[in-house]
């Protein structure tokens, strides 16, 4: 079980050396030097972005775009340092952080899931949305905001979103996206009304689970090389 998508609470400004940690932290353990040099930022709407874990001056990039939504695929994590700073650079630039966590290695859950579907509704537009590296939980969400939000055929967001061009790589375990909306093509209509019917009786996500099998090289890449959550 997952929680709800919620607003992070209004964040106490860091102390300078609290300030420092927090970009150590951000810099060197969650690979925040990489995303220095490529930030995975891509135009999914005209009103949503998806990219990586921003700094703060992505965000004041976002904000400058006219993003008012940042929303989290990472979820809370009070003793990150990448999150320490998107949580105070949110309050300090008047941008809205939401805090919503989901996998990329597992199928989700079906609240988690129905949670997903409905989210769309309740944000402030334009809207960020952004996980780690912007390549699997970025890719999941914008191909389910373009399929239930935009009316986009679902093959056609999946074609586009779920991409080796963002990172994504379906052979690995990371592939169980792809797999969770190739099952349900193959169970209903394909049609958008049917999603959510589908998720709350017929969705088995222990049964997609064990059907889906990676490929040990793209395993490696993944899990061991990259290091993706």
């Amino acid at each position: 079980m997952v929680d709800l998508p919620i607003s992070a609470a209004p964040a106490p400004e860091l102390t300078p050396r609290e300030r420092r940690r927090a970009f150590l932290d951000m810099w060197l353990v969650d690979h925040g030097f990489i995303r220095d040099v490529y930030w995975n930022l891509h135009r999914v709407s005209d009103n949503v972005w998806r990219a990586a874990q921003p700094a703060p001056q992505h965000l004041r990039r976002a904000r400058d775009m006219g993003v008012a939504t940042i929303l989290n695929l990472r979820g809370r994590r009070d003793t990150c340092g990448a999150y320490q700073l998107e949580r105070e650079a949110c309050a300090r630039l008047g941008l809205t952080l939401i805090d919503f966590p989901i996998r990329s290695r597992s199928p989700l859950d079906r609240e988690t899931l129905l949670a997903a579907a409905g989210l769309f509704k309740t944000l402030d537009y334009p809207m960020l949305l952004h996980c780690k590296s912007g390549a699997d939980r970025a890719g999941f969400m914008s191909t389910l905001y373009l399929f239930l939000h935009q009316g986009v055929p679902l093959r056609e967001a999946m074609r586009v979103h779920l991409s080796l061009a963002y990172g994504h790589v379906k052979q690995a375990k990371t592939g169980v996206i792809d797999h969770f909306f190739e099952t349900f093509l193959a169970q209903t209509d394909g049609k958008r009304e049917s999603f959510v019917p589908w998720v709350g009786s017929a969705y088995d996500r222990e049964a997609l689970d064990k059907s889906f099998k990676e490929g040990w090289f793209a395993g490696l890449l993944v899990n061991k090389i990259l290091r993706r959550e």
